[in-house]
């Protein structure tokens, strides 16, 4: 068996093979408020990556389709990430200020235990960046929303605009960023991919494109001193 996989610590694209992983699953028919046998399931990975080594733990119970027997159902009635906690992935403060990385690693933190405060921490969040990115500050995360439309990718502005009109997510944009309200469980999760996206093609980017530039005027220093030394 061998699988293609991104290591949350590190970051590196791996292969995981039989040398990385193992599973077990712990099934019991306990009197519980299923009323079916359970399975809990355990997936260990570790990282190949000799840098890094990490362990990731994840935690699934299936509830069995028949009463008895053990026959776990497709898809799992709870999971749980016990290593690591987050579902963050993880970014230099060099290049995204530690404020806005904070609230960010909080929101994926509580994302399945309270979506609604995790929603809370990814608007304030996509504020931050919107404030610091853009030097945008209006009255609302709305308003702020609506004046970048002329300043980024048509693309970019799509995929927030569409965030922005699913549901609950577009009204409490209006709202102050720090009032819980209530969201829908996926809520949470597209505000978080939402935020991903963000860094990567505000922050990451230009700093790729700062890197560049840089390099280009680090050769021309150099070709300019070979000049002068063979002059």
């Amino acid at each position: 068996m061998s699988f293609g996989w991104r290591c949350p610590y590190c970051n590196h694209t791996c292969t995981i093979t039989n040398y990385n992983i193992s599973n077990k699953t712990h099934t019991f028919n306990l009197k519980n408020k299923y009323k079916v046998a359970l399975g809990l399931d355990t997936l260990v990975i570790v990282c190949p990556n000799p840098e890094c080594e990490e362990i990731c733990v994840k935690a699934s119970l299936f509830k069995s389709q028949s009463p008895n027997l053990y026959s776990p159902e497709p898809l799992p009635e709870k999971e749980w990430s016990l290593l690591p906690q987050s579902s963050s992935k993880t970014y230099s403060t060099t290049i995204i200020p530690e404020v806005i990385l904070n609230d960010y690693e909080e929101a994926c933190l509580i994302k399945d235990l309270s979506p609604k405060a995790s929603a809370t921490l990814a608007r304030r969040c996509l504020q931050g960046m919107i404030r610091d990115f853009w030097k945008v500050k209006e009255k609302n995360l709305f308003e702020e929303i609506k004046a970048i439309q002329d300043k980024i990718e048509p693309e970019v502005w799509e995929a927030i605009d569409s965030i922005r009109s699913l549901g609950n997510i577009g009204a409490h944009m209006e709202k102050d960023i720090n009032i819980i309200v209530d969201v829908e469980p996926d809520e949470a999760q597209l505000l978080i991919s939402l935020l991903e996206m963000l860094f990567d093609e505000w922050y990451i980017a230009a700093n790729e494109r700062k890197e560049r530039l840089q390099k280009i005027k680090d050769l021309k220093v150099i070709k300019d001193d070979l000049k002068k030394i063979g002059s």
